[in-house]
This record gives C-alpha cells, sequence and structure tokens, in this order.
C-alpha cells in the first residue's frame, strides 16, 4: 500500500501528571511517521503559554510540530512575537484560527481567520505552512452552505495552503462538501478530520458544541455497548471503515485528534495497514 499521510492532534495538559502522559502519546504514536503533529490552542489564547511549552518540548524531541493559532483579545504585537519565536524555533508550520472568544468577551469584534493569514503573510512571508479549519457539515454559525464554503475559499485565497475538517462520521456529507468545493474554485488539499470514539458522553457533547453531526444509526450502536470495551471495539470499526472509505476517496491524507490517547489511532491504523 502506498504509504498514507497522517497527523494527530493534541491539547495542551493543564497539569504535569497530564504533561507526562502526552509525551508517553506521543511516544507511541510517532512510529506511525505522522507529518507533523498539532496542538491546539484555547479560546482568545487562554491557553497560549501551554500551547507554546508543548509545541517547544515536542520540536526539542525532532518532531515536525504546527501551533494552531488565533487571535483572541491578543494585540498584533503579542501575536507577531508568538510567530517569531515559534519561527526561531524552525516551526515551519501554523493552523490559523478565528478561534473563540473567552467567555464575557461577546462584544468583542473576532479577527477571522483570512485576517490572521493575512497578517501571517505580510509579517513572514512563505515561511509558514498555512492550514485553515473546514466544516463538511457546515459551521453552526454559518447561514447556510454555501456562505461557509465562501468564507473557506476566502480563507484560502488569503494565502493558506491547506484546510482540515472539523470531524464527522457522515462520509456522504464530506464528498458532497467536497464536490461543492471544487465547484466554487478551490483547488486546494482538504485534509478530512477524524475523531475515534472513546467517549460517549463527551463525543455527544463535543459534537453539539461545534456542529458535527451524530447519525441517528451511529447513536444507536453507540447506545447498545454495554461495556467501554464494547465502545472502544465499535468505535473502532466505524472509524476504521470512515478511514478507508475516505482513502479509497483519494483524500490527501488523515487528520486525527487524538484526545491524547493513542491506543485508538493505532488500533485504527494498524487495521488499515499504516505502518507502525
Amino acid at each position: 500500500m502506498t504509504e498514507q499521510k497522517i497527523s494527530i492532534e493534541f491539547f495542551p495538559p493543564k497539569t504535569e501528571k497530564g504533561l507526562e502522559n502526552l509525551h508517553a502519546t506521543v511516544e507511541a504514536l510517532q512510529p506511525l511517521g505522522p507529518e507533523y503533529f498539532s496542538v491546539t490552542y484555547g479560546a482568545g489564547g487562554s491557553t497560549r503559554h501551554q500551547t507554546q511549552s508543548v509545541v517547544s518540548s515536542l520540536v526539542q524531541r525532532g518532531l515536525d510540530v504546527a501551533p494552531h493559532l488565533s487571535f483572541g483579545a491578543d494585540s498584533e504585537e503579542t501575536i507577531e512575537s508568538l510567530l517569531a519565536s515559534y519561527k526561531e524555533e524552525g516551526i515551519k508550520r501554523i493552523v490559523a484560527l478565528r478561534g473563540d472568544l473567552p467567555s464575557g468577551m461577546g462584544q468583542v469584534k473576532p479577527v477571522y481567520a483570512n485576517e490572521l493569514v493575512d497578517f501571517i503573510r505580510d509579517k513572514f512571508g512563505d515561511w509558514f505552512h498555512l492550514s485553515v479549519a473546514c466544516y463538511p457539515e457546515v459551521h453552526p454559525q454559518a447561514e447556510d452552505l454555501s456562505t461557509d464554503i465562501g468564507y473557506l475559499k476566502k480563507k484560502l485565497d488569503a494565502g493558506s495552503d491547506a484546510a482540515v475538517t472539523q470531524y464527522f462520521y457522515n462520509l456522504e456529507a464530506f464528498l458532497y462538501f467536497r464536490d461543492r468545493c471544487v465547484k466554487a474554485g478551490i483547488d486546494k488539499p482538504i485534509y478530512p478530520g477524524v475523531m475515534p470514539i472513546v467517549n460517549a458522553a463527551n463525543l455527544i457533547r463535543f459534537s453539539e458544541s461545534c456542529g458535527a453531526d451524530i447519525p441517528r444509526w451511529l447513536r444507536m450502536g453507540i447506545n447498545d455497548c454495554k461495556s467501554q470495551e464494547e465502545l472502544l471495539k465499535y468505535g473502532e470499526e466505524v472509524v476504521t471503515k470512515l478511514c478507508a472509505d475516505l482513502l479509497a476517496e483519494e483524500v490527501p491524507g488523515i487528520h486525527f485528534y487524538s484526545m491524547n490517547q493513542s491506543q485508538a489511532v493505532l488500533n485504527i491504523c494498524k487495521q488499515l495497514s499504516f505502518s507502525s
């Protein structure tokens, strides 16, 4: 099988124990040879320092890392300084996002992802490979799919190199979205994001907040699981099939939302005959 590109996403832990666990997770996932690891950025830069610390620790291990970044409530000077420090560390990737504002800052106008992309290109030229987010099942705040795809095109036209989707379980939704993007004149790679199923309650909560659909058949399958072991096995089967179908559709790669856990990603990649 041709070598497939994967990338793996983490969130910055809040405790020393969490950081130890994250590094153990990275150690377990490294043999998969991911193209890069990404590290999320809390609402309004609320985890900026934790994100930067985790990113630096991964870079010190010789890994290719893509920090997530949004303006939030930060100044241009703060963001430029952060980007300059990333460049100094040799980091070549950024995931550029609008991001969410911290609670209590609803009146502050957000800086949209296309504006952040413009800013990065203006200050740092082509140093960074820039990825942006997209939503096969429509961003929860978007008016409709056409409008949402228009926003994506605006981000890509601003100088982004690729897009990574929110996770989804409806293959047809992604394929329809991809076709609509092509018709809109988008020709840059769109990487599907995939979330292994390891915690039913968290999955439902995340999905309600981000607009990702959990199909009725999947909800029923999850509800039928009588134990955590059954859930993990069922989730592995579902997500492995989704990934296999995506690869059959010749996607450029797969981005795994790991939730800082390794086993589900390892099992899925093994089933897909990825190197490990």
